[in-house]
């Protein structure tokens, strides 16, 4: 995203009350135009519940959902002409062809049958489903069948598009080609897109910001670096240290800087926990040893450490 960014989604004290249960907790978010934004958490999290919501497919109990300024209660049609969304089960007709459940979906919404015909090509060339155009969905994989959900979603040349657990039972392959054409879509066409999911890994891959949602609560919400440097912040370090020769007295004269708590050797590696960062001090010791520094870095938090530590917490 560059320039001045605007929200494209704008949820303000969005809740969600099934009797005396709470799916969506008043969830506050704004997610930007042209980016790539994750809503990450465990399955019965409330993910697909605020996505519902968003949609104008089920209204919320209390708070408000705006989508490109258009009220997702108030205004649902409005919101589904601007949105494509691939649910996390998709359904064609098996009896069709790829290339005829799109002319399908594109008359659902009312494009012209010229430009259905223009752009449906396109859209199958872009989701590797070219040679596959006219043989039936009936014969289709899984992952095949997500890509056709992905054209099936850029149809109508939405702003927005939603996608419910892409890659779910897709082989690796078949999830990096859905992965890359996510990153096209926002990156060279400028679509917002927003991903629910569970695989923290492929979140990672692909997204420029995530929101953590643990029962019903969006936990922590932020670019993946900002919300590492958080814990960073707020937790103990872990240093990576290799040197040569790493002798014991080297060992323990590291040990005796203030603010390292503890080491452990793990694969030729000396890990040392710290409260503070004490790099210097440790480069300063080795290099007095006489020894060669050969590899000393902070270990960063990857989106699964961030992930577990908001999941304890909540």
């Amino acid at each position: 995203m560059g320039g001045e960014a605007t929200a494209i989604i704008e949820m303000a004290g969005l809740t969600k009350k099934y009797g005396d249960f709470t799916a969506v907790d008043h969830l506050d978010l704004q997610i930007m135009e042209g980016e790539v934004f994750g809503l990450l958490g465990p399955n019965g999290a409330g993910k697909t519940t605020t996505i519902l919501m968003m949609l104008g497919l089920t209204e919320p109990t209390a708070g408000r959902v705006r989508v490109a300024g258009y009220d997702s209660t108030r205004k649902p049609l409005d919101v589904k002409r601007i949105v494509g969304y691939l649910p996390d089960n998709v359904g064609f007709y098996d009896d069709l062809t790829a290339r005829e459940n799109l002319r399908y979906t594109a008359s659902l919404n009312g494009l012209p049958s010229a430009e259905s015909r223009r752009r449906i090509p396109d859209l199958l060339e872009k989701v590797g489903l070219a040679e596959a155009a006219n043989q039936k969905v009936g014969s289709f994989s899984r992952g095949m069948r997500q890509r056709l959900g992905i054209a099936d979603a850029l149809v109508k040349g939405p702003k927005l598009v939603v996608l419910d657990e892409p890659t779910l039972g897709i082989d690796p392959e078949g999830v990096r080609h859905v992965l890359e054409l996510i990153s096209t879509m926002s990156h060279s066409e400028g679509i917002t897109v927003l991903i629910s999911s569970h695989l923290l890994h492929q979140v990672q891959q692909t997204c420029d910001r995530v929101g953590i949602f643990v029962k019903g609560r969006l936990v922590a919400v932020g670019p993946i670096q900002t919300l590492s440097q958080q814990l960073m912040d707020s937790d103990s370090k872990v240093l990576e240290l290799q040197a040569e020769p790493l002798t014991t007295e080297l060992k323990d004269d590291i040990r005796q800087i203030k603010g390292v708590d503890g080491m452990q050797e793990s694969g030729g590696m000396l890990l040392i926990t710290c409260q503070e960062d004490v790099r210097r001090q440790i480069a300063d010791r080795v290099m007095k040893a006489g020894a060669a520094l050969q590899h000393f870095r902070m270990r960063g938090f990857s989106l699964e450490d961030i992930y577990m530590k908001y999941f304890r917490e909540a």
